[in-house]
């Protein structure tokens, strides 16, 4: 697994609807191995790999969870709103970045229980003596991400935002090994996913793909007081069967299961109560579209650091080729 490729990515600020820095290098690393390729009005990445077969869509989204500045205290802190689901208990402590590089600490207002702590009363810390000062280095409408270093160790890789830079590095390896494949490929690196699926709204509309396969994390439910679902680290690449936002389609998932099997590929299967990821949007794109979900158990999703497998990043690569290269029957 090329992991220089997998930190380089999760280390690219890219907060939902900013997502301009990390198509840059997606495309930088693509560009070899596709036809043709465009950004479209909302910020997605779509690469064209022609191919005489039915049209297939990727997608796995580029954006991450962050914040957003939305007051100056004249003593110089920050209030803010969050983009994307962040959870409060994740941040209490933790470094943020902004795009210039300015840092910031997270923190609440006086002594909080954790039960009553919440995002409207906690505040970014960037050290500054006042307004004036502070606003030296932010503005209204700044965002900012988790500050973390992505770190491999043993067979685990830990960082901030892998939901969904694993799944953007799965599609990119992925088209980097392909040697025949079976469909016509539109491999689709999404915008504003955690906000709402929007990008890949727009962008399936405009590919109006036969299939769709989607690439992300999902509940590693292998640790203390977990629900008790299927997936878990190490246990390979995850088919998934359903989500809050779609039930995927038998003939995706059969196909799934069929490659895995087929190629020995270590796999396990996804049910998931919550939760969605981009084909929860293709799937009803336009009249429809039969999609699935290649996802990776992960452990602590949406924190500064998440955590899954590198053995079961190398088995969703695997995997994806497989099925890419097999028509669907």
């Amino acid at each position: 697994m090329n992991a220089d490729l997998l930190k380089k990515l999760c280390a690219v600020h890219g907060v939902s609807g900013r997502e301009g820095a990390i198509a840059k290098v997606i495309l930088e690393e693509v560009k070899p191995f596709i036809d043709d390729h465009k950004i479209d009005a909302l910020g997605n990445l779509i690469a064209h790999k022609k191919g005489d077969g039915k049209k297939m869509m990727l997608a796995g989204h580029m954006d991450q969870i962050g914040l957003m500045v939305t007051h100056i205290t004249k003593e110089g802190f920050l209030y803010f709103s969050a983009i994307g689901g962040m959870r409060h208990t994740y941040m209490m402590g933790h470094r943020f970045v902004f795009p210039n590089g300015a840092v910031a600490i997270a923190n609440c207002e006086g002594e909080v229980d954790l039960k009553d702590l919440a995002l409207n009363k906690m505040y970014l810390d960037i050290g500054a003596r006042d307004e004036a000062d502070a606003k030296k280095y932010v503005k209204i409408g700044d965002v900012c991400v988790f500050q973390a270093e992505p770190v491999v160790n043993g067979d685990s890789f830990m960082s901030m935002a892998l939901d969904d830079r694993i799944g953007c590095f799965i599609m990119i390896e992925a088209l980097k090994r392909l040697k025949k494949p079976a469909f016509d490929l539109y491999f689709v690196f999404t915008s504003q996913e955690e906000v709402g699926l929007r990008g890949a709204r727009t962008s399936a509309y405009g590919v109006d793909p036969d299939y769709a396969l989607a690439f992300d994390v999902t509940l590693s439910a292998d640790t203390p007081k977990a629900p008790k679902l299927p997936m878990k680290m190490g246990g390979g690449a995850a088919i998934k069967i359903k989500d809050a936002s779609v039930i995927c389609h038998p003939k995706i998932v059969e196909h799934l299961e069929s490659c895995a099997k087929a190629a020995k590929i270590k796999h396990q299967f996804e049910v998931l109560e919550m939760g969605g990821t981009d084909s929860g949007a293709i799937h009803v794109s336009r009249a429809g579209v039969p999609s699935g979900v290649i996802s990776i158990a992960t452990r602590h999703v949406h924190s500064a650091n998440e955590l899954c497998s590198v053995s079961d990043i190398e088995d969703c690569i695997k995997l994806t080729v497989k099925a890419l290269e097999t028509a669907i029957g």
